[in-house]
């Protein structure tokens, strides 16, 4: 299998970035595309190049680590599906792939196609997180939660944290991602005790770093979790929630 790749090079932050052209011919369509670029890789440490940098993890789906853009789509053509999941039969013999960091102001490049994406991480340090108190751990029958709000709050709790929702909005919002937190948090009992502080400082954090939501939903097609929109609601409901309760709740 033939593809004409285009990747993207950049030696830093502040280093002015391009695209360098590969063409591979023995591709195997049943590879990723990480495993297309493991193989590119291959060839360039045996010819003595600098290899291509991008990060990956679990290559499971499950760690949200692989994120990058294929021809200017986050992660790939695969509708929820993370990258290290997309496979090269959804591509031609011959096609044309672009291959980049994802793209948003809040991700700075750090290298290649490797990007910053702590602005997610400062979101959950404001709220992301359930405070107990600490000692023996109360039985699970005292803590009653019904089948269909739990299934509801594991929906939510799927979030990866992958960015690919600030990638795919034109605005950069990260609507998606902490919809899904406060959605999940809200729903359990550990996490209805500081429900409306969080709310406040995730929201806060939230329209500090990211845009607004673009209101076309390109968020939900791309997020490997499968993370709803109506996650997005939970943003206005929530705060306007917080306003109301007062702010001890």
């Amino acid at each position: 299998m033939k593809l004409h790749l285009e990747i993207w090079r950049q030696a830093g932050p502040q280093t002015e970035g391009h695209f360098e052209t590969v063409d591979v011919d023995d591709a195997v369509p049943e590879m990723s595309i990480l495993e297309l670029l493991d193989h590119v890789n291959s060839k360039y440490v045996e010819a003595g190049k600098e290899p291509f940098a991008f990060a990956s993890d679990c290559r499971e789906g499950i760690c949200g680590t692989c994120g990058l853009n294929v021809n200017g789509r986050p992660h790939g053509p695969g509708k929820n599906t993370p990258a290290c999941q997309q496979r090269l039969h959804q591509f031609d013999d011959g096609d044309s792939l672009k291959i980049e960091p994802m793209r948003s102001a809040a991700y700075p490049v750090i290298r290649d196609m490797v990007v910053d994406r702590s602005a997610l991480d400062r979101v959950m340090e404001k709220g992301g997180y359930v405070s107990v108190a600490a000692g023996t751990a109360p039985d699970a029958d005292t803590l009653h939660v019904n089948h269909e709000t739990a299934e509801l709050a594991l929906d939510h709790a799927a979030c990866i944290g992958c960015g690919a929702c600030v990638a795919a909005c034109p605005n950069g919002a990260a609507h998606l991602f902490t919809g899904a937190k406060l959605v999940h948090l809200s729903l359990l009992p550990m996490g209805k005790q500081e429900r409306g502080l969080r709310a406040r400082k995730m929201v806060d954090q939230l329209e500090t770093t990211f845009g607004p939501c673009s209101l076309f939903g390109e968020c939900a097609e791309v997020c490997p979790a499968g993370i709803p929109l109506t996650a997005v609601a939970s943003i206005s409901k929530e705060r306007a929630r917080s306003a109301f309760r007062g702010k001890d709740d």
